[in-house]
């Protein structure tokens, strides 16, 4: 039972806004040929993933999120023969412009107007605000994990969360389309709370989060 909650952190990309949808989007405004979109988005992706799991084994120095998109960017653009310096430019701050899901401003809303709500995100605070002002995004505050110079699931980024909210994992929820990133959550001692989304990372059968909902709306029902 979802019980005692008084803050409920977000993760954003991905939960809160369609980030593969926003990225292709930008590829194909960019010049990447729609057919090719997914491909490039695949180069994006990986570069991401890859480098930060790099910082994450002590490989690579952290650097935030603004300089692995901007690597992201200059690899598409190599991978689709995209030279002009200022569309690169754009590309490389595509995660600013990223569509929220149809249910996600009503959904933040409605639970905002009676829990402490905060986002909490691998993208650099630069981006975060951006990201939070396009896509509509009625939170009392957003949380990058620049500020411990790590990514999630690093515990870190998750302490980060729970000290924002008072310091008391119990009585905040995590919630999040990414079954990877619950499991940091719960391993920091904080409640978790599954949304599926088309491009998330859905639950092992093994996974036993506190919550599991279709939507937000039945999410904060669930809360009422």
């Amino acid at each position: 039972m979802l019980r005692d909650i008084t803050t409920i952190v977000f993760d954003v990309l991905g939960t809160l806004v369609d980030e593969p949808g926003g990225l292709r989007i930008a590829i194909e405004e960019a010049g990447g040929s729609p057919r090719d979109a997914d491909e490039l988005l695949g180069v994006w992706q990986r570069h991401i993933e890859g480098e930060q799991r790099r910082i994450a084994r002590g490989e690579r120095d952290y650097v935030d999120s603004g300089i692995l998109d901007r690597e992201a960017a200059t690899r598409v653009a190599q991978t689709a023969g995209i030279t002009d310096a200022a569309t690169i430019d754009r590309l490389a701050t595509a995660t600013k412009r990223l569509p929220a899901w149809p249910d996600s401003c009503e959904g933040v809303a409605r639970l905002a107007a009676r829990f402490h709500v905060l986002g909490l995100s691998n993208a650099n605070p630069e981006s975060l605000r951006a990201l939070g002002e396009h896509a509509g995004l009625r939170w009392h505050g957003a949380l990058s994990a620049d500020a411990v110079e790590a990514y999630k699931p690093s515990p870190r980024v998750y302490r980060l969360a729970v000290e924002e909210a008072g310091g008391d994992p119990e009585r905040v929820l995590m919630v999040a389309a990414h079954a990877w990133d619950l499991r940091g959550a719960g391993d920091a001692g904080m409640r978790t709370a599954y949304v599926p989304r088309p491009v998330g990372d859905p639950p092992a059968e093994t996974d036993a989060f506190d919550g599991r909902f279709s939507t937000l709306a039945g999410l904060a029902d669930a809360l009422d």
